[in-house]
């Protein structure tokens, strides 16, 4: 079996540190006014050219079957002007992990909706982004204020789910949620309105509506009207439509016995004109929103899950990323993508925190050094190659070594697919989470998370 290097105890303790920290959870009338009257809003901008867009915008919608999302004449409509996702795929289920997984690059086995908050020395996007000095905002609707990590906060009128934590991915990261300055970023979806005015929105943005509009206590029927209100109007506005990538797309599917494929469209300027109305039907995923946006502005990467999924392939031509094909076993028909995988944050925890694939390259793009350097000295494994493949729960993945696939390009390579699935054949005996001093370590980390929630 593997035998995790004691060094980890390190990253063990210091996962606690940021846990001292008062949280602004406090969802009583009372105390989210105290706590609004003192809450810092900012909205920094920037103007770093991408290859392809200089903006990107995330529209993320609930628990919608493929067919019955393009079924929907709104969304129906919206495919039209752009360019439609026919086999774009959520990564488990329920909820939460899957929007973790959109700026994580995993969702560390996360198998419900309940307070998850990620350690500060595991990164996401936002480290990436501020790396290249790329500015970045979170609007969530009806967040009660810039800043609250609370679990909810329902409409104070008649009752309703309105915000929820589990929707708003950049909270649930402490490397976020512990600096002040990134927190003041993540604010209520009348902000957005307010910095489209100003032309002050972030060049990264995430965008979620609440549990009515977002169609998770309703319908994809609102949902659709929602979303066409809230983007029929700025894919005319110029200080929104200024070279702008937006994605438009859900969660997880309804039916959990089937696969978890969702509808993505792609709209905006930077959609080519003779690709409006077309239909892309190469293997995406969450991650995809990761790597694309890598791709783009040519930033560093996670070296998780990001580093294996496709790059949009409009945006791929320019970047020199080619659609590569799915090198995991069984087969992607096979995939359904609807359980979660043994982790550290499972409600049955299992291993340790999974290690980045630090000696990953693809097409030049590097692992962030910052990331490097915490984790590159624990290790010589890891579950993450460089080929399209993703684990779920009935395939989760096994141990690989770090250098035995540490480089690939753009295009689909045959040496570094069979090159990664051989080493996972070397290390499959060896990495079952069932290892007893891995769980051990997966039971205490959770352990840890769970201090202060």
């Amino acid at each position: 079996m593997v035998v995790l290097p004691h060094p980890l105890i390190s990253l063990l303790l210091l996962a606690t540190v940021p846990f001292a920290r008062a949280r602004n959870t406090a969802t009583g009338t009372r105390e989210v006014a105290a706590a609004a009257a003192t809450a810092v809003t900012s909205s920094p901008t920037s103007s770093v050219k991408g290859k392809v867009f200089d903006r990107f915008v995330v529209v993320w919608l609930e628990n919608t079957d493929y067919d019955k999302s393009i079924g929907d004449p709104n969304f129906s409509a919206l495919a039209k002007k752009g360019i439609t996702l026919s086999n774009y795929n959520a990564v488990t289920h329920p909820s939460e992990p899957n929007y973790i997984a959109s700026i994580g690059g995993d969702y560390f086995g996360i198998n419900d909706d309940e307070f998850h908050a990620i350690p500060s020395n595991v990164s996401s996007i936002v480290d990436l982004l501020e790396d290249k000095n790329i500015s970045w905002g979170s609007y969530q609707e009806d967040m009660p204020y810039s800043g609250f990590e609370g679990f909810a906060y329902v409409n104070q009128a008649n009752g309703r789910n309105d915000y929820v934590r589990k929707h708003n991915p950049a909270v649930m990261f402490d490397s976020v949620a512990n600096n002040a300055e990134r927190l003041s970023r993540i604010k209520n979806l009348t902000q957005f309105h307010a910095d489209l005015d100003a032309n002050k929105l972030p060049q990264w943005m995430f965008i979620t509506p609440n549990m009515t509009s977002d169609g998770h206590d309703t319908s994809v029927t609102t949902a659709g009207q929602w979303t066409s209100d809230f983007l029929t109007p700025l894919l005319k506005n110029k200080n929104f439509m200024n070279n702008t990538l937006v994605l438009v797309t859900w969660d997880e599917n309804h039916t959990y016995t089937q696969k978890n494929r969702v509808l993505g469209i792609l709209l905006g300027d930077a959609v080519p004109a003779d690709l409006i109305g077309s239909v892309d039907n190469s293997i995406y995923s969450h991650y995809s929103e990761i790597s694309t946006v890598e791709a783009n502005w040519g930033l560093h990467t996670l070296g998780r899950y990001d580093v294996g999924a496709n790059v949009f392939a409009f945006v791929g031509k320019q970047t020199g990323d080619s659609i590569r094909n799915w090198t995991g076993t069984p087969s992607f028909d096979a995939m359904y993508f609807n359980q979660s995988y043994p982790g550290p944050l499972n409600a049955k925890p299992a291993g340790p925190w999974p290690e980045p694939n630090t000696a990953a390259t693809i097409n030049g793009r590097t692992v962030l050094p910052a990331i490097v350097s915490k984790w590159d000295t624990f290790s010589k494994t890891t579950p993450y190659g460089t080929g399209i493949e993703i684990a779920d729960g009935q395939h989760p993945a096994v141990q690989i070594q770090k250098s035995s696939i540490s480089s690939t390009t753009g295009s689909s390579s045959a040496s570094a697919a069979s090159t990664t699935k051989a080493s996972r054949a070397r290390k499959r005996s060896e990495s079952q989470p069932g290892s007893l001093f891995a769980a051990a370590i997966g039971v205490a980390m959770a352990a840890i998370v769970g201090v202060g929630v």
